[in-house]
């Protein structure tokens, strides 16, 4: 019992210990919000380079270290601050190629010049409305060459304990405590302690190493870990990867900031191109007629790709394996020029062991071929050597004029501002691996808030319900192609194209835009369920999907204009396993009806109503139109 009594008293010291660590922070310098609602602040405590943020008059991160291990030196253990420039950005961009055709980029910044033992570097920070955002900068040294960043002390102390939805890669979401998880997580990592919902991210990430986090060294805390790498190596002027702190009073306030990514990333050199195309795809079996049959399907059905996928050279992981030369199963120009007969692009897929050997090789003749794009396979998204690698990779498929999707592990962090022709990723628990309808609805508050994802749906046919992969619905399917945002999406990742027999239950497919006007996230929570409305040109498309439990709910119509009649086609789940269409007369402010069971979902097309074209009599001259 004094043994029990004992490690009692010494966890309350602890406690206290930790909770009063940082209690005489020095603060010198707050950063607000454009709304004056979210703030940074930075401070010194014995030369320890620290900061806290704010957001709705409340403290979310309390003090917190920074910094991180250059050569010998720990930066920011013995800091000085020795200037500080501060500004404000006010401005919009164009953005065809999203969620929203218009994206705010209000801010206001701060950068601290500080210096620790003989070492300089730089600390940057912008605060946006409920976001925060900072990087180190190593700026060239006098006298002391710098070579390697061997950790990050970077922490996020929060006030009390927050339930965080682990993972890694293309894994599960476990939901499990801060205080006691003892694996890594990935960014963006989703947080909530059932008042406030947390995003915690990463951007610009082109010659870093993948940082995770991991518990931190106080009550409620995480930290930065490099455990991809023991070192990052540095040379020249480097900056390290933005990480990001995102902040709303509901889960569907996180979609507010599923731009923040592109915003900390540098704008193209250009305007987004016109040959820059979004679209749809289906994937071609490895032979010419089925590539023949997948065109002539993509026609139909108003797709804009197919895509041989791994095994068109050969075995995509051998180093025998040529990407320039096509198997004898497939005449490559044939299908190539049918499709552009069509108007169907063809997009190959090449492996990271081709990659490595032949970029340089298949840009130039992909493009005499005529190919629309690259998928790139089983790349290193993980370490520093690999990431660099793909960095280089993405600007020259850019400059060639190939739209480009990246599989496997790899996540975004914001690089398609700058190389638009980065269309999607992988880095997702997509269809291919079986996701339950718990994970389908975490997503969207968690993975899609770092970007867009090829989810590659396996949508069932007439010959084959691809059980072993679905787990869900066929209306949840159709409603997740709203949901989900991707620029690229891979409808038809399984199955061939005349076994689509199923007209009715696809024709939504046929329809639904990759890139939108407008977005409204209308209603949700993590891993129950989500309500996504999104605009392409005066149509409006609305999905909503439940999780693991049934789903009703009442959701208002606001997002339709003022004075408007629409018909709202709505497309969900019948009592058979199979997709009941009906039609719906709405108008602004009217009262969405959501009844979904669980794992069921419901996809809408909401239409304006045009006006009844005027008639005449035929009665002589003094006709008269009738309405």
């Amino acid at each position: 019992m004094k043994f029990i009594r004992f490690s009692i008293l010494a966890l309350f010291i602890m406690l206290v210990i930790s909770a009063n660590t940082f209690a005489h922070v020095r603060s010198n310098y707050k950063v607000a919000s454009p709304n004056k609602k979210t703030f940074l602040e930075f401070g010194l405590d014995k030369g320890k380079l620290m900061y806290r943020t704010f957001y709705a008059n409340t403290e979310i991160i309390k003090w917190s270290p920074l910094g991180f291990a250059v050569n010998d030196i720990v930066a920011g253990e013995k800091t000085v601050i020795k200037s500080k420039t501060q500004r404000s950005n006010k401005g919009k961009f164009a953005w065809s190629l999203g969620e929203d055709d218009t994206i705010t980029n209000n801010y206001s910044e701060i950068k601290l010049s500080c210096r620790d033992s003989f070492f300089n570097y730089n600390l940057i920070a912008r605060v946006y409305d409920g976001s925060v955002a900072f990087r180190y900068e190593i700026p060239p040294q006098t006298n002391l060459v710098i070579n390697s960043i061997k950790k990050e002390i970077t922490q996020f102390n929060f006030t009390g304990s927050y339930i965080l939805y682990q993972y890694n890669q293309e894994s599960i979401f476990t939901p499990v405590s801060i205080d006691t998880f003892s694996k890594t997580c990935d960014f963006p990592a989703t947080l909530t302690n059932g008042k406030f919902y947390i995003s915690i991210g990463e951007a610009d990430n082109r010659n870093y190493t993948k940082a995770e986090l991991k518990r931190g060294t106080h009550a409620h805390s995480l930290a930065v870990a490099l455990v991809r790498d023991s070192v990052v190596k540095v040379s020249g002027s480097f900056f390290t990867p933005w990480r990001t702190i995102s902040v709303s009073d509901n889960a569907i306030g996180l979609h507010n900031y599923s731009q923040l990514y592109l915003k900390l990333n540098p704008p193209p050199v250009n305007a987004i191109p016109a040959w820059i195309k979004p679209g749809k795809l289906i994937r071609s079996q490895l032979n010419t007629k089925s590539g023949i049959d997948c065109i002539n399907f993509a026609a139909r059905h108003n797709f804009q790709y197919i895509m041989f996928d791994a095994g068109w050279y050969g075995a995509e992981f051998r180093d025998t394996s040529d990407p320039t030369k096509v198997i004898p199963a497939i005449d490559m120009p044939k299908v190539l020029a049918y499709g552009k007969e069509k108007g169907i692009g063809v997009i190959l897929y090449v492996n990271y062991v081709g990659l490595k050997q032949k970029l340089d090789t298949i840009l130039p003749l992909y493009k005499k071929w005529g190919v629309a794009g690259l998928k790139f396979g089983f790349v290193d998204g993980l370490t520093q050597g690999g990431l660099t690698w793909l960095a280089s990779a993405i600007k020259k498929v850019n400059d060639y004029g190939f739209i480009l999707d990246i599989h496997d592990n790899y996540k975004p962090t914001g690089l398609s501002r700058t190389y638009p022709a980065l269309l999607t990723q992988e880095g997702i628990r997509g269809d291919e691996n079986s996701p339950d309808a718990f994970h389908t609805t975490v997503l969207p508050f968690t993975r899609f808030l770092a970007g867009p994802a090829d989810f590659t749906f396996c949508y069932p046919n007439s010959k084959n319900s691809f059980s072993k992969n679905l787990k869900v619905s066929m209306g949840q399917q159709l409603a997740l192609s709203v949901v989900y945002f991707s620029p690229l999406q891979a409808i038809f990742w399984y199955g061939q194209p005349n076994d689509y027999t199923n007209e009715e239950e696809i024709e939504f497919f046929k329809y639904v835009p990759t890139v939108w006007n407008e977005t409204h996230y209308l209603a949700g929570d993590i891993g129950k369920n989500i309500s996504v409305a999104r605009r392409r040109g005066n149509t409006w498309y609305v999905g909503n999907a439940a999780g693991l439990e049934d789903w009703k709910a009442t959701i208002a119509l606001s997002f339709l204009t003022k004075g408007k009649s629409y018909t709202a086609t709505i497309y969900e789940d019948d009592d058979n396993g199979s997709i009941r269409k009906r039609t719906k007369q709405l108008k602004k402010g009217d009262m969405l009806q959501i009844n979904i069971k669980a794992k069921g979902g419901q996809a809408l097309i909401i239409e304006p109503v045009k006006p009844h074209p005027p008639t005449t009599s035929a009665k002589g001259k003094g006709a008269v139109q009738l309405r």
